[in-house]
């Protein structure tokens, strides 16, 4: 029995639970509220995908003469899919790896359509190792069978969406209210037929739905309508991104019908003020809220009557994820990509280095909401107490941090508390490609256990980067990609295209830039969308100055996503075949020799890049600038010195050889005796473990107190051997 119940909806991901109801759990501990939480998408799939699931799937009654020829098939096959669904999903879970040799034995799953891909199976895992390649073969059969629910069953079904498209920036309830009122889905009997068993084990006096995305909101609705029914007693709350952005102007009453409470923006302090009116009322004082929608004499009002400040992120405790079933997950790979499968393979501890972006700029971003413009990071020492503590609750070593932009001074100062503690973890998170991500942060990184970025290149033309005041440049973008590349980081690039006044030569130039980064390596991963004019972003808010026109509608429900007119006229939509298949092969390696008209079936105008522009953009070299105030980092101990005499004609004397011994190789280096020793007592005074990080201009005046001419000896080519094995870091 618990105060509360939290709840993420259907459907969110397989592989991990979505952190928001683990982060408000957390901070719910620090207030002694108890609660239980739950994530209602992954009980639906587990109870779905199973054995008796499926029965229940393969005797609905369906028109099989009149059906797809692929539906014929998986019904005629639905023995086979009965026999082996319960040895599937536990080698999703990672508990039966032995199962992926019968997998790939290509004769152990029925096989419909989706395997109709599997022509260039060889070529697209052949880096691959035998468990991707059955978990890429496994995810193709449960598609196989989501695509029979959807075809006969449920048209709505999807594996991380449900009913997607009755959310998107519905400016009207009606479309939803009326599916509300229509009868209980398929899907929804299983998802409430868990509810209520949850419901009557918790005993819950408030139940908060958190709700990220639009494919969560009509399973959301349903439940609480089946609460409303079967619990009265029970109020409701509905918190999380999809609210955040899009019911900031609610105004149709009926939405209470579902929901007693709306609230927008940080969770804590409102769900604190909502715990204190439910569960501890006071008869004779005034409710207190923060940022919260309610039902008052039959209209919708918006209550931000309390003067309590939110909490600081310092504050707000370490997400917790009890409760949750973080062994039952699932692993799937959709397609054979090492960046990809970060999203979908393996389960990760989600964090956040800092509330909101500390960019905040981007033209195209929601930046008026508070979740982007209040910035406020928390201190290294905090995140890594988070991190270990997280790392005994869960078992699990994998971190996501889930940021905007994660800002690399605080990634750096994350990495050297990481390596100060000798913490083994694996982590990646969402950045700006600025030039801050020089070569030796990136190594630095690594060496913590990064292992993968990802990041707006957004069009990668410099007018348009200028106009969505993004703050960098293609070749800014070419030797960030570089410098991470070389470091063993993988690179995600988020790519856009129909921003507002983009001509079809700035489209086609932006994507022969993205050809040159595939090519030269530099890049191994991206995804094209489309822009999206939203209604908290700059070009929203400030339509006329972007060359748009929106489409006005009357808001009563969501709005985010606003139609518009582009005053070039132009149809973007037709380039999104041509964009989306040549990113395809150049994610794979493969045919950057065809000319970019190879893509599209209209004419397009040839590309004014020319062929070696990322090329020579990484032609600079920036190794001999002294930069006095970077921090030096010192990343061994293991070194050896021996004092040796040299014999020549040219010169004799004594000097010393330092032998580094590092991971993966051994750098030896011959130096002059007393250097050699003024450097060994840097190296002892600055390790790693050392709280204190000297500046290149402190080891200068210490250098020049028994020497002359440090920068000769900085850039000497026994140090510049020493910096280029990562023995020696200028941050």
């Amino acid at each position: 029995m618990k105060d509360l119940l939290l709840i993420t909806p259907p459907f969110t991901q397989l592989n991990t639970p979505y952190p928001a109801t683990a982060y408000i759990k957390g901070f719910l501990n620090t207030k002694n509220i108890s609660c239980y939480q739950m994530d209602l998408g992954i009980d639906v799939i587990l109870e779905l995908f199973s054995k008796s699931g499926l029965q229940k799937v393969f005797s609905k009654e369906i028109d099989i003469q009149n059906a797809s020829e692929n539906s014929q098939r998986i019904y005629a096959l639905r023995e086979e899919y009965l026999k082996t669904i319960d040895q599937v999903i536990p080698f999703l879970q990672g508990k039966t790896p032995t199962l992926a040799r019968q997998i790939c034995s290509m004769n152990f799953l029925p096989e419909a359509s989706r395997f109709n891909q599997l022509d260039d199976m060889e070529f697209a895992f052949g880096n691959m190792g035998l468990q991707d390649k059955a978990k890429h073969l496994a995810t193709l059969y449960l598609e196989d069978i989501s695509d029979y629910i959807v075809e006969n069953i449920d048209t709505d079904f999807g594996f991380s969406r449900y009913a997607e498209r009755l959310g998107k920036s519905a400016n009207s309830f009606d479309e939803l209210y009326l599916k509300l009122s229509d009868q209980q889905t398929f899907i929804d009997d299983f998802t409430l037929n868990i509810l209520r068993e949850k419901l009557e084990v918790v005993q819950p006096k408030l139940v908060c739905f958190s709700i990220p995305f639009p494919g969560n909101l009509y399973s959301a609705f349903r439940s609480a309508q089946f609460i409303k029914k079967n619990f009265p007693n029970i109020k409701i709350a509905m918190g999380g991104g999809f609210p955040n952005t899009e019911l900031r102007e609610i105004k149709d009453q009926r939405v209470f019908e579902f929901f007693d409470f709306i609230t927008l923006d940080d969770g804590e302090l409102p769900l604190e003020l909502l715990c204190e009116n439910i569960l501890h009322p006071e008869p004779n004082e005034e409710p207190q809220y923060k940022r919260t929608f309610l039902l008052e004499n039959q209209k919708v009002v918006y209550n931000n009557n309390s003067k309590r400040h939110d909490f600081k992120q310092a504050d707000i405790g370490t997400p917790d994820y009890t409760d949750l079933k973080l062994d039952q997950y699932i692993s799937v790979i959709e397609i054979a990509n090492p960046m990809h499968s970060l999203w979908s393979d393996g389960r990760w501890n989600k964090l956040t280095m800092a509330h909101g972006c500390y960019w905040g700029k981007c033209t195209f971003c929601d930046i008026s909401l508070d979740y982007i413009k209040i910035y406020e990071p928390i201190s290294a020492k905090i995140l890594v107490d988070r991190m270990e503590e997280l790392i005994q609750t869960t078992g699990e070593t994998g971190f996501h941090f889930v940021d905007e932009a994660a800002p690399p001074a605080l990634m750096r100062e994350v990495a050297l508390e990481i390596l100060r503690r000798k913490l083994v973890v694996t982590w990646w998170t969402n950045i700006r490609f600025e030039k801050s991500f020089t070569r030796d942060l990136c190594y630095l990184l690594k060496l913590s256990g990064c292992v993968a970025v990802s990041g707006g290149l957004e069009v990668a033309s410099d007018r348009l980067l200028k106009l969505i005041d993004k703050g960098i440049s293609v070749e800014q973008v070419a030797k960030v990609t570089r410098n991470f590349t070389e470091a063993g980081i993988m690179i995600h690039a988020y790519l856009m295209y129909g921003y507002p006044t983009q001509t079809i030569q700035e489209t086609i130039d932006s994507m022969e830039m993205i050809r040159q980064l595939f090519e030269m390596g530099i890049l191994q991963s991206g995804f094209w969308h489309q822009f999206a004019m939203t209604a908290h972003s700059p070009v929203g808010l400030n339509p006329e100055e972007f060359g748009v026109t929106p489409i006005k509608q009357e808001i009563l429900f969501a709005n985010n996503d606003i139609d518009f007119t582009d005053k070039t006229g132009i149809n973007h939509d037709k380039f999104s075949s041509g964009l989306k298949k040549s990113l395809f092969n150049y994610m794979h390696g493969i045919n950057f020799e065809l000319p970019l008209q190879e893509w599209f079936d209209f004419k397009i105008p040839r590309t004014t890049i020319h062929p070696d522009y990322i090329h020579d953009s990484l032609l600079e070299d920036e190794d001999f600038k002294f930069k006095g105030n970077s921090k030096v980092v010192f990343l061994t101990k293991n070194v050896i010195a021996e004092n040796r005499i040299k014999n020549k004609k040219k010169y004799s004397g004594t000097y010393t050889l330092l032998t580094f011994h590092l991971k993966t190789n051994i750098v030896k280096v011959e130096m002059e005796q007393d250097k050699a020793e003024w450097l060994m007592n840097i190296l002892e005074e600055n390790s790693i473990e050392s709280q204190k990080k000297p500046t290149a201009q402190q080891l200068k005046v210490q250098f020049e107190e028994n020497f002359e001419d440090f920068e000769l000896f900085w850039f000497s080519k026994p140090m510049q051997q020493l910096k280029e094995n990562g023995v020696i870091l200028s941050l």
